[in-house]
């Protein structure tokens, strides 16, 4: 039974948790972004945009780390 390749569950689970995060700053980045673009005359414009763009690159970020997390878990050893 020890010569089959098993999923290593442990990674996968980070992996998954990894993913889960990236859903919140998904959703998250473009909605401030958005308020941010409809407050342009607002003093805080310049700030409120870089926090919706930092939260829309650590959504890619979370989303290829988790999945290369994923695909560790199938594929390495």
């Amino acid at each position: 039974m020890d010569k089959y390749k098993r999923t290593n569950k442990t990674v996968l689970a980070s992996g998954v948790k990894y993913l889960a995060a990236a859903v919140g700053a998904l959703a998250l980045g473009p909605v401030i972004v958005y308020n941010a673009f409809m407050n342009k005359d607002h003093g805080l414009f310049i700030p409120v945009l870089i926090v919706g763009v930092v939260f829309m690159l650590l959504a890619i970020f979370l989303v290829m780390k988790g999945l290369k997390l994923i695909l560790d878990s199938f594929f390495k050893k």
